[in-house]
C-alpha cells in the first residue's frame, strides 16, 4: 500500500501566501484604472471644451450685446421724459456697466434750417466767412440782423437795397447760433439757425470686435465690427396734412451734454437733467430750407436723406410730382443741397423744438 504524500508546507502557510498574491495583483489593476479612467476624462472634457468653445464665446458674446441694447433702450426712455420736462428737472437713473463703456459723441449732427416768416419777402443768408455773413433780400425789406448764441448777442442795422449786404461781428461761432432778420418795423421776417447736435456712445466688447451703438438726436445707429452701419431709428421729421387748411411740418432735435467726465466703471449713477427747450421755429413760414450732416460715418446722411426723400422718389419715378405735397430736395436730387417741402400753394406751419439734455455723475 502507498502511503499519501503530504506537502511540507502547512495549509495555514499555502493560505497566507495565496492571499498576499492576490491582494498584490489586485492593487496594480486598480491603479491602471484609475489612471485610464482619468485620462478618458481629461481627454473628453479637452473634446467638449474645444468642441463647445466657440459656441460659448457666440453665447457670452450675445449676452453683452443684449446688455448693451437694454442700456440703450434705458437711457432712451429716460432722456426722452426729461426731454420734455421743465429747465432743471431731471432723473437719476443706475446703470451696470460690466462689458461696456458709456462715452459721449460731441458734434456727431450739424443742422441748419432756415426759413421766411412773411410771405412778402424771401431773404437768403451766405455765410462769407467766420465772422461775416451776406444778407440778400428779393424786396428790399431787410434792414437789420441779430446774432443770438449760447452767451452773446449782437445785432446791426442797414439800409434795405436789393443788393447783397456784408454784416462783420466779432462772435465765435463755435456752438449754436439763431440769426434772426428784422424789417423797418423791427418785425422778425427771416430766421436760420445752426446747431450742432452731440449724443452718448455705448461701446461693447466681443470676441470678433467692439461693437457700438450711438444715440444721437433721437436715433440710434449700430455698427459691428465686421459688419456695415445699421440704423434702426431715425430724427423726428415729421410733415402731415392739418385737419384744416395747410400742412405742419415737425422736426425735433435733442442735443445731449456730458458734465465732466463719465469715467469707466462696472456701474453708473447718472443725473440726466433737463436744460429747457429752444423754438425757434412756431407758426407760418415760407421757403423752408433744412440740412443735416451726419460726423459718424459718410454713408449715415445719405440714408437720412433717402428716407426722408422716399416718397417724393416715388412720385417722380411714377410721374405725379404735379400734386405731390411733402418734403423735397431742394436743388440736387440727393438731398446734399437741403430739403424743403412742397405743398401745392397751402400754408405750411413749421414747427422746431431742441431739446438740451445733460448727464453727469
Amino acid at each position: 500500500m502507498i502511503p499519501n504524500h503530504e506537502s511540507g508546507v502547512s495549509s495555514i502557510r499555502r493560505t497566507k501566501n495565496d492571499t498576499k498574491f492576490t491582494a498584490d495583483k489586485s492593487g496594480v489593476s486598480e491603479v491602471l484604472g484609475v489612471i485610464m479612467m482619468l485620462a478618458m476624462v481629461v481627454s473628453i472634457m479637452g473634446g467638449v471644451w474645444i468642441f463647445l468653445n466657440p459656441y460659448l464665446s457666440d453665447f457670452e458674446d450675445n449676452t453683452n450685446w443684449n446688455n448693451a441694447t437694454g442700456i440703450a433702450d434705458r437711457l432712451e426712455d429716460r432722456i426722452d421724459v426729461v426731454g420734455d420736462s421743465p429747465n432743471g428737472t431731471g432723473v437719476r437713473h443706475k446703470l451696470s456697466m460690466q462689458k461696456s463703456i458709456l462715452q459721449q459723441v460731441s458734434n456727431a449732427e450739424i443742422w441748419t434750417i432756415s426759413a421766411d416768416l412773411v410771405a412778402y419777402d424771401e431773404i437768403s443768408i451766405r455765410t462769407i466767412s467766420d465772422y461775416s455773413v451776406g444778407i440778400t433780400s428779393i424786396n428790399e425789406t431787410a434792414s437789420k440782423i441779430s446774432i443770438e448764441t449760447i452767451s452773446q448777442y449782437w445785432e446791426l442795422s442797414f439800409t434795405p437795397t436789393d443788393s447783397e449786404v456784408i454784416a462783420q461781428h466779432d462772435l465765435a461761432l463755435n456752438s449754436w447760433h439763431i440769426t434772426t432778420i428784422y424789417d423797418g418795423e423791427d418785425n422778425p421776417i427771416h430766421r436760420s439757425i445752426s446747431y450742432p447736435i452731440s449724443g452718448l456712445k455705448i461701446l461693447t466688447t466681443l470676441a470678433s470686435g467692439e461693437h457700438e451703438i450711438n444715440l444721437v438726436n433721437n436715433a440710434r445707429i449700430e455698427h459691428f465690427y465686421d459688419s456695415t452701419w445699421e440704423i434702426s431709428d431715425y430724427p423726428s421729421v415729421i410733415f402731415e396734412k392739418l385737419a384744416t387748411e395747410g400742412y405742419r411740418c415737425s422736426i425735433l432735435l435733442t442735443n445731449i451734454d456730458v458734465n465732466g467726465s463719465l469715467g469707466v466703471s462696472n456701474s453708473y449713477g447718472l443725473d440726466i437733467l433737463s436744460m429747457g427747450t429752444i423754438t425757434p421755429f412756431s407758426g407760418q413760414s415760407y421757403n423752408l430750407r433744412f440740412t443735416m450732416e451726419n460726423t459718424l460715418a459718410a454713408v449715415i446722411t445719405p440714408q437720412y436723406n433717402e428716407l426722408w426723400l422716399s416718397e417724393y422718389y416715388l412720385n417722380r419715378a411714377s410721374g405725379t410730382l404735379d400734386s405731390f405735397t411733402g418734403l423735397a430736395p431742394y436743388e440736387r436730387l440727393s438731398g446734399n443741397d437741403g430739403i424743403t417741402v412742397q405743398t401745392n400753394d397751402e400754408p405750411l406751419f413749421l414747427d422746431v423744438s431742441i431739446q438740451q439734455v445733460v448727464l453727469e455723475r
